[in-house]
């Protein structure tokens, strides 16, 4: 299997043309999908995004998605990716817009930035700091630049699951968590050149490694 299938969920929302390209690029056999039985069949999902936290949940639930996304990454465990919204979308509610329920994957909340910075939304090229070592992390390194473009940002409950930090104006925010079979990032890695590809390729190895 060096051609690992991947399922790009397609619910409506995000520029799934440009994550698609990256995935074929370190070579994912990329099935853009909003058919819950090609989230079964492949060897691994991808959760992009780009949008409000309600219409996503929205979206995915007429799709009858969730039951399935849930059903995959818990029971089954397979290797996921979650990007900006795809990692947003993990947790138990956001409160854009009002208050929202997520997939509850893990414990926490999604927060707009507020006063906490002096400009939102958090937008262009910014540095990741790992709190511990991970095979997504392969070859990257302290303050490796990845590009961002977001208002809100995860909380989570648990620091266990917390694998990069970002300083965004004096805020430390959560910028990506791993947990068994799940990745995910608020950043766009199909959007930081060679960081991100770097960061594609090695979720590829992840997927082998775990199939």
């Amino acid at each position: 299997m060096d051609r690992p299938t991947v399922a790009l969920v397609d619910y409506g929302m995000g520029n799934l043309g440009s994550v698609k390209k990256a995935l074929e690029t370190v070579g994912f056999e990329v099935w853009r999908t909003s058919d819950p039985e090609d989230l079964k069949g492949a060897n691994a999902i991808v959760l992009p995004g780009v949008g409000a936290f309600g219409d996503a949940v929205k979206h995915l639930k007429e799709l009858n998605l969730i039951d399935t996304l849930k059903r995959e990454l818990l029971d089954r465990k397979k290797p996921f990716l979650g990007i900006c919204l795809g990692l947003q979308l993990l947790f138990e509610r956001s409160y854009e817009f009002g208050q929202h329920e997520g997939l509850g994957i893990f414990e926490g909340e999604v927060l707009h930035f507020g006063d906490r910075v002096h400009k939102v939304p958090h937008m262009g090229w910014n540095e990741i700091h790992p709190k511990r070592e991970h095979p997504i992390l392969e070859g990257l390194k302290e303050g490796d630049f990845f590009y961002f473009v977001h208002s809100y940002y995860v909380s989570p409950r648990r620091g266990d699951i917390v694998l990069t930090e970002t300083d965004y104006d004096g805020f430390f925010f959560t910028s990506g968590v791993a947990y068994e079979n799940i990745v995910a990032f608020q950043f766009h890695p199909e959007k930081s050149q060679r960081k991100g590809l770097r960061l594609l390729e090695n979720f590829k190895n992840f997927v082998l490694n775990r199939g």
